[in-house]
């Protein structure tokens, strides 16, 4: 076998692998891309500079290694080189009291208690919400937020692929789910009559939301017998934020981009 023989299977080999990887998680990758750009056509650059990255580097990969966390550490990188690229975005999400929920003089209305009619109604106003808050996010809450909520990776994964520590990654998903809720409670009705008195001490409340965060983080049931009437309202608006970021994640690649992306992929460097 000549130098040249050589060169052409390891190529094709590279092709036929990263294919692959867009058939398996090129949906994911879309959409991460198209929620962080904001745009589609900015989202469709990005995901062909990953999977050419991802192609250019095949040689490096170490199979031993989880190829879908390569390839987002890959998009993760790609992401913070266009931040660069971008200006007018913001720098702060907001400190944390602003964004805990506890001193709302109205609650909002529990969604699910309502009509199938209103449910529906609520429910498309959350998602608009939603979308216009993510693109608001700071890049640094973004991210892991898409990461874990959209895209469905574990704190851990995460972490990996971002290479922060899982503590901070928890910290900055649970911020900015409190920071999408209050956009999301903004869409609901609110109850009638004032909020009434909580039941707890404000510290017995946090560590609540904390819990209530950590089984979201773990898709784990949060038993809500024991906390109050605001508890139970703030409680619900973050399941529907959650449900709803859930509901944003793609699950294939348009057609049209798959397509340039592979002929890209099959041109000689």
């Amino acid at each position: 076998m000549t130098p040249s023989d050589d060169h052409i299977i390891g190529h094709g080999a590279a092709e036929a692998a990263i294919q692959r990887l867009v058939d398996e998680y090129g949906g994911q990758l879309f959409n991460l891309a198209h929620r962080f750009c904001g745009s589609r056509e900015e989202a469709e650059d990005l995901v062909q500079e990953v999977f050419l990255q991802a192609f250019r580097s095949w040689g490096e990969f170490r199979g031993e290694a989880d190829p879908r966390t390569w390839l987002f550490r890959i998009a993760a990188r790609s992401c913070q080189r266009m931040h660069r690229r971008r200006s007018g975005e913001p720098e702060q999400i907001g400190s944390l009291d602003a964004l805990l929920p506890f001193g709302d003089p109205l609650i909002a209305v529990i969604a699910d208690d309502q009509p199938d009619a209103v449910q529906e109604q609520i429910h498309a106003e959350a998602l608009r919400q939603l979308e216009s808050e993510i693109a608001q996010l700071p890049d640094e809450f973004r991210v892991p937020l898409l990461l874990k909520d959209i895209v469905g990776f574990s704190v851990k994964e995460v972490a990996d692929v971002l290479g922060l520590e899982e503590g901070t990654v928890r910290s900055r998903v649970h911020r900015a789910r409190l920071k999408l809720r209050s956009a999301v409670d903004r869409a609901l009705p609110r109850a009638e009559g004032p909020a009434p008195p909580p039941a707890y001490e404000e510290r017995t409340c946090l560590d609540l939301l904390n819990a209530k965060q950590e089984a979201l983080d773990r898709g784990a049931p949060f038993d809500t017998s024991v906390i109050c009437q605001r508890c139970r309202s703030v409680f619900a608006s973050l399941d529907l934020t959650h449900r709803a970021c859930r509901e944003l994640a793609g699950d294939a690649m348009p057609d049209e981009i798959r397509q340039r992306l592979l002929g890209r992929l099959g041109q000689p460097s």
